[in-house]
């Protein structure tokens, strides 16, 4: 899976805009950046990735690249 796609099933499960993040775009600067949002990126991690990622790991993300450096 290329960064693009990765990218793509970021801003669905942040429920934002195609094209609306960037590696750099800062989480807690996002309106979409919630508890629903934590949820649906822990469900996208498990289902698409099989990873498993705890509560204290989604509070530790500051960026979007910190997402895709759990989806290797």
């Amino acid at each position: 899976m290329n960064q693009k796609e990765k990218m793509a099933l970021i801003e669905e499960a942040l429920d934002t805009e195609e094209g609306a993040l960037v590696p750099d775009t800062i989480l807690s600067d996002l309106d979409e950046w919630d508890s629903i949002a934590a949820l649906s990126l822990i469900a996208m991690l498990d289902e698409q990735f099989d990873k498993t990622i705890s509560g204290a790991e989604i509070k530790a993300m500051k960026t979007v690249e910190d997402i895709l450096a759990h989806m290797n």
